[in-house]
Order: C-alpha cells, then structure tokens, then sequence
C-alpha cells in the first residue's frame, strides 16, 4: 500500500518547524508582555462538552472518536445499531462519547469551571496547541491546525477587549504582515434582529450574515427567507450591510438606524471605547488598521459583545485571527455569570501568508553552525572530542558520519545550511590546528585548536 496522509494534515519538516517556532515565539513573547500565563488541555473531551456549543454548523465538523472494546458479536451488532442512530444525526453514548477538541475556548471554559475557587481573577492564559475539524480542506483550511489563544475572564471591562486589540496589532507589526483589523459586536447584530421582529432571530441572521463574503448578498437574502423573514425584514438587513463610510459615519448610521433600541445603543457605545482607547496610543491616530465591519457576524453562538477577525492585506487568505466577548460562557458548565473575553491567531494561515510574502528572516534557514569532515578513523575520533567540547559551549556542529570524498561532504553541508567547515587532517592534529572554512564567503584561514570556541562565539 501507497503511503498517504489523511486529507487536510500535513508533515512539518525542520525548515518550516522552524519558521513556525518564530511565529509562535513572537505570539508568546506578546502575550507574556501582557501578563498572560500559559495553559495546556487534553487534545480529546468529553463529546457533551463540546456539542451544542457552536452552532449546528460547528456540532458537524466536531471529529467523534469511537470507544473501544468492540470485542465479540453482541458488541459489534449492537454497534451497527448505533451507528444508524448517528447516522440520523443523534448521539449514541455506546458508540462515541468523546471528541478531538474544536477550539480551544470551550476546553478553556470547561477549564475555568472546573477550576473556579483557586484561579486569581481577572485569569488572563494564552494557549497554544492543535485542534481539529471535520471542514473541507482547502487553501488555509485543513483538518489539523494550531490556535494560539489569549483569553481573559473575571472581568466586564472593556479595557480588556481593547488590550486584545492591541496584542493582535502588535504581534502582526512584529511578524511584518500588514493587517486589517475588523471589529464589530454582538449587541449590533441583535439590536438588528429586534429591529427585524425579535431577539429570537439573531441566530438566523448571524449564521447567514457570516457567509456574506463566501456567497454573496443575494445568496444571504435568499437565505434569510429560508429561515422565515419577511421581504421587509430581509430589506432592513440588506440596508444595514451596506453602510459604508469611516468609522465614525458608521458609527452615526447606526445612532441613526438603534435610535430607540438599548441593546444597539450598548453595542455603539462598546465600539467607542475601543475606537478611544486605542487612539490614545500615537503609533495610531493616523493610518490606524482598525475598522468597524458591520457585516462581521462570527457565527459562533457564545459571542455578546466585542468580535474581532483579522485579514492579511494583498493575500487572497480568509481571517488570519479572530474572537471576542462571551459574558456567560462558563454559564454552559454550571457556574454562571464569569464574564471573559478572547482571541486567536490562525497559525497555518499566518504561516501561508508569510511564506506567500517572504517575511521569514533569512537566519532561519541556517542549519548547525560547523561540520566537521570526516577526514578517517583517527581523525574523526579526535574531531569527535573537539565537537563536544564546542557543544558544551553552546556551539551547534555535526561530525561527517563516514569518511568520504571532500565534494561529498561539502555537498551535504551545502544542502543543510551549515556555514562553516571544520577540516582536522592527520598534519593538523600534529600541530594542533584546524582549518575553517567559511562556505557563505568562500574563505578560509587556519585556526590554532586553543582558538577555536572563541572563533566562533566572538
């Protein structure tokens, strides 16, 4: 049999291990800047835990996994039964009863619960490690990918959401990646919803809101009156996706159009603190990337306020990060009224679009600093002895694994982007020298052995 991969999961070799070290490195040294502290959770969680907590959109692409011990007939007819009842859309305990984790806010809620009494409130964690989804995989989209969450909870103020803003333009100012960072809130959508007959609708809307881009709005509308609105209703939202403007005419269509409607009232009025409380810092008041998007739904159901999504500019990639406030979110898991606020970096995504605009530094394609020829038996046990003393130092370096022609071993420091080579012959043993050779120069001198380590640390 062909060896393959499973669709939408990739291999990772040490050149892009290492390019993706350097997007995770610049996230964690980011949040670490802000007070955050680091959390892990199991890759697999209890199914009940995670369904019903992302819409019906989410509970399909949510990966089960089978319970084991199907060991005799009984067990295995009693399977197939089962499997006909998911097969109807129903959860079976006797077949699965747990599933690879889909994000990595729910395990984080289910975190908090479970830990209440002993976390320092606000608890602001970052948490970085791979989730998984049932989604068709595509350019940016795969099966397997890393989130790096930061989250807050404990805490109502909006300075939070406004910090989290903050991080996600200072992280991709970092990375050099130019951004749009979109903002909107939930508040908006459901003061829409009540304006379009009730808050009961806002799940409708928001669903087929956040395919606006994918589908377009004609496919929105004829969607929405799948769902039961009215041609009126479906006008209203027509009318509201297409205000357009600055910021602040935004923000004065929507005084206009929630005028009597407190819970667009709230969500304007969120809006402007974060707009304030970012301008306050000058690297902002003029070209700020910052832009209130009203069509920006973010389908997840927990959002109440605040949502964010980040696209890369001049790349055709869909968001690179998003999130945003859930005020009741550990509410799911019995422990009511801890308001938190989050957001997430798109690793993969992050890493196609720096790949697509050669933003990685060139220092990260270097392989060990020196190799040392393999010039015989002798030689090699000596420059054996050598290579771990500059180990010891802190000095990366390989040993030619057999004695070979000098092309060959030239050659293969060439493919790994080795730098220097080490070449210690019978002659240089006996008067105590070496000679290196710099491969990005096309240079070499001769170096006294007592000399070495400081050649290379200096």
């Amino acid at each position: 049999m062909k060896p393959a991969l499973p669709q939408g999961t990739r291999d990772f070799t040490a050149k892009i291990i290492r390019k993706r070290e350097y997007i995770f490195d610049t996230i964690k040294t980011v949040f670490e800047l802000y007070g955050f502290e680091p959390l892990e959770t199991p890759a697999m969680e209890n199914l009940e835990t995670l369904m019903g907590k992302y819409g019906d959109e989410g509970d399909k692409l949510i990966f089960k996994i089978l319970n084991n011990g199907l060991d005799n007939p009984a067990k295995h007819r009693q399977a197939k039964e089962d499997f006909e009842k998911v097969l109807e859309g129903k959860n079976v305990k006797t077949l699965t009863e747990r599933a690879l984790r889909y994000d990595l806010t729910i395990p984080f809620a289910r975190y908090v619960a479970m830990n209440y009494g002993q976390l320092t409130m606000p608890y602001k964690r970052y948490q970085m490690q791979p989730v998984w989804r049932a989604d068709r995989p595509q350019k940016g989209r795969y099966r397997e990918f890393y989130q790096c969450d930061a989250d807050v909870v404990g805490s109502y103020s909006l300075i939070n959401d406004a910090e989290l803003a903050e991080i996600y333009l200072e992280v991709f100012k970092r990375l050099g990646i130019e951004i749009e960072l979109k903002i909107n809130s939930r508040k908006i959508l459901t003061a829409l919803a009540i304006l379009c007959g009730g808050a009961d609708k806002m799940i409708s809307i928001t669903v087929a809101i956040d395919k606006l881009e994918k589908i377009g709005i004609e496919k929105v509308k004829e969607e929405l009156v799948q769902k039961g609105l009215n041609a009126e209703q479906t006008k209203t939202i027509e009318n509201y996706l297409l205000i357009k403007g600055t910021n602040e005419e935004k923000l004065n269509s929507l005084k206009t159009l929630f005028a009597n409607i407190e819970e667009g009232k709230k969500g304007i009025e969120e809006l402007e603190f974060i707009l304030d409380q970012l301008t306050i810092h000058s690297r902002w008041l003029s070209g700020s990337p910052l832009t209130i998007d009203l069509t920006l739904a973010r389908g997840l159901n927990y959002y109440t306020g605040i949502i964010y999504e980040v696209k890369a500019k001049d790349v055709q990639m869909g968001s690179i990060g998003g999130g945003g406030r859930y005020d009741d979110l550990t509410g799911l898991f019995g422990v009511p009224d801890i308001p938190g606020v989050g957001i997430s970096f798109g690793v993969d995504r992050i890493y196609d679009v720096m790949e697509e605009l050669n933003l990685f530094p060139e220092k990260m394609q270097k392989g060990a600093t020196a190799l040392f020829f393999n010039m015989g038996v002798e030689e090699s046990k000596f420059a054996f002895k050598l290579m771990q003393q500059l180990r010891s130092k802190g000095i990366s370096c390989e040993l030619y694994h057999e004695a070979a022609k000098m092309d060959k071993q030239f050659k293969y420091a060439a493919k790994k982007n080795i730098q220097y080579a080490i070449i210690i012959g019978s002659k240089e043993i006996q008067d105590q020298n070496c000679v290196v050779k710099d491969l990005a120069k096309n240079e070499q001198e001769t170096i006294a052995l007592n000399e070495l380590e400081n050649y290379f640390t200096k």
